[in-house]
């Protein structure tokens, strides 16, 4: 009777997602304990975990005993209250990393700015699905440029950035991305300007080591970007730099901001300066 009584309760929280197939309720469940934790608290019982997962006191009990085991919490005596253990640390490596890399990202993207052209800015994106959107920018206070904000997304396969991305990609994942943007959209002229958006991005990553975009993702915005693929982790950036078209001509992008670009992404990638 206590096991049914138990799996009533279970069946009622929000964390149960029984309609998905894909769903795996016990991880959810344990992550909501590790949600549970609040600022400056250190130690919490087993019956305020159970309160704020909206979980059954067995269930939590279960589930602290796992991931007391696997390392994530830690079980204090005499109490027997849990705090956070070590391997929290190791889940939130590859955020803290990418943290670490926005910051050093902030200082090489005023670098690729600075000038007497206060209309430039600059920007450090990571793909999100068939957009890329923006980690971290530098633009002057006074720059008429609206596009480069954080939080921005743009597309993947017409923007400088975005083809900046792809380059950092193997072929097959080029191909497989192109193929997906390729069947979301009915119009047969839409997609041949996403294959002419990849055919451009690998002419000019050839020919430069970086991508373009004059007026092909918007008309009045230029842009040049370069991959980053920071040596300490999989993950996959790109920089790029640019701004309205009139105030940012594709001659002065090429001549006088992409090689500050190509340095700035060597940095950000940990590559010494004749690695290529």
């Amino acid at each position: 009777m206590q096991q049914d009584a138990e799996q009533t309760a279970e069946g009622d929280s929000p964390l149960d997602e029984g309609s998905d197939p894909k769903f795996v309720t016990a991880l959810a469940r344990g992550l909501s304990l590790l949600r549970a934790f609040r600022p400056n608290e250190v130690h919490l019982s087993n019956n305020t975990l159970a309160q704020r997962a909206g979980l059954p006191k067995a269930t939590v009990t279960r589930l602290t005993y796992t991931l007391c085991k696997l390392g994530y919490l830690v079980q204090s005596e005499p109490s027997g209250e849990y705090r956070l253990g070590p391997g929290v640390l190791t889940l939130g490596y590859g955020v803290l990393s990418g943290m670490e890399l926005k910051e050093r990202a902030a200082l090489e993207l005023a670098e690729v700015c600075k000038g007497e052209n206060v209309n430039v800015a600059a920007a450090l994106g990571e793909r999100y699905g068939q957009s890329v959107v923006y980690l971290a920018t530098h633009r002057f206070p006074n720059s008429v440029s609206m596009v480069f904000h954080l939080g921005a997304q743009v597309p993947l396969f017409h923007s400088s950035i975005g083809r900046a991305i792809l380059m950092g990609l193997p072929e097959d994942e080029q191909l497989s991305l192109l193929d997906e943007a390729q069947r979301a959209t009915d119009s047969a002229e839409d997609r041949a300007r996403l294959a002419q958006g990849l055919s451009r991005a690998r002419e000019d990553f050839a020919r430069w080591g970086f991508c373009t975009s004059f007026g092909e993702w918007r008309k009045e915005i230029n842009g040049v970007a370069a991959p980053v693929q920071p040596m300490q982790g999989r993950s996959l950036y790109a920089i790029n730099v640019g701004g309205f078209g009139f105030l940012n001509p594709p001659e002065d992008l090429l001549s006088h901001y992409a090689p500050r670009l190509l340095r700035a992404a060597r940095a950000l990638s940990l590559r010494p300066e004749a690695d290529e």
